[in-house]
């Protein structure tokens, strides 16, 4: 015969329902982060070129921040790229966007309007220069552009300040038609100019592997052309120069186009940029959304993978926000 089970003391059935509930609650502040005391209002983020790495990235962080913080309407703005960000968020016209280092130090050394007032919140990912050509081209240097037809990027964009750096250290004068014909075009339209052999080569900086160079070596047969050479005579022009260093594009970024071999080329860091006019609260659960959704948001756009926690606050040239150290701190072991 079975034996009746002993009663559940009152005592006993009160400490279940207590961890029942602490259980509940931690399971909700994990699905439902920063509660009622979220930030709220409009954001307006620039992005950059349609289809390249700064808009994608936007988009995707975009959804993160309705996750944690559903107060927070989040408007993209596209750009030309770097420079019209810093511009942007420098005179009002944007609170955040992500912009390259040397970008937003040319923009700080010429003192341009509300140069001062930026901020930092984080050092998110590598932007690699990308030298791109027909694998049956002469160009294997640089300096092979001399009389060629060159896309460097958007008058405004942060493709156009490398381009224009890159060239000068190979000993080429962009802005001389004698050196070589140089083209208003970024990445939403060079390749197909190199498809359709109106442009010998385009230049383009951004994350690993950019989608729109990804499909282009899937169609034409393209090389990446080696520019980490040029690292020495970039520095020996001083100024935002300082911030290229020497990189290697690992043989898979684009595996048909490097057939297993890496790239000597030059990086750069882009910065989650912001100016001291934004709030602190904002700023703080922004930062963390950048950080939580390294993961997720790499899914999609690989170099968001690489925005590290340990690196994150050291975001030179700028003073890191108020909100963002608080963040960090927050974090702190």
């Amino acid at each position: 015969m079975l034996k009746a089970l002993p009663p559940i003391s009152r005592r006993r059935a009160l400490q279940g329902a207590a961890a029942a509930l602490v259980a509940f609650g931690l399971l909700m502040w994990w699905l439902v982060p920063m509660g009622d005391d979220s930030p709220g209002g409009r954001m307006t983020f620039s992005t950059g070129v349609k289809n390249a790495v700064y808009e994608r990235y936007g988009k995707l962080l975009r959804t993160a921040v309705s996750h944690d913080m559903p107060k927070v309407d989040v408007e993209l703005l596209n750009s030309q790229g770097s420079q019209q960000n810093v511009e942007r968020v420098a005179t009002g016209k944007a609170d955040f966007t992500i912009a390259a280092a040397d970008a937003v130090e040319k923009y700080r050394l010429e003192g341009r309007p509300g140069a001062d007032r930026l901020r930092g919140c984080a050092r998110l990912y590598d932007d690699y220069v990308q030298l791109v050509v027909r694998r049956s081209s002469d160009i294997d240097t640089a300096r092979d552009l001399r009389g060629k037809k060159v896309a460097v990027g958007q008058p405004r964009s942060g493709v156009r300040l490398i381009a224009d750096r890159v060239l000068r250290a190979a000993d080429l004068d962009p802005d001389k038609d004698k050196d070589l014909t140089a083209v208003d075009a970024g990445i939403d339209t060079a390749p197909d100019l190199l498809k359709k052999g109106e442009i010998d080569a385009f230049f383009w900086s951004g994350g690993l592997p950019t989608l729109t160079v990804q499909e282009l070596s899937k169609d034409l047969d393209i090389d990446l052309v080696p520019l980490g050479d040029l690292v020495n005579a970039l520095h020996e022009q001083g100024g935002a120069s300082r911030y290229y260093r020497a990189a290697v594009m690992p043989a898979d970024a684009y595996p048909a186009a490097q057939q297993n071999s890496s790239v000597p080329t030059l990086a750069v860091a882009n910065l989650l940029v912001t100016t001291d006019r934004a709030d602190a609260k904002l700023t703080e659960g922004l930062t963390r959304t950048v950080i939580d959704s390294r993961d997720h948001i790499g899914d999609q756009v690989h170099a968001a993978q690489l925005v590290d926690l340990r690196t994150a606050l050291y975001t030179d040239p700028l003073t890191l926000h108020e909100g963002a150290r608080r963040y960090y701190q927050s974090v702190k072991p």
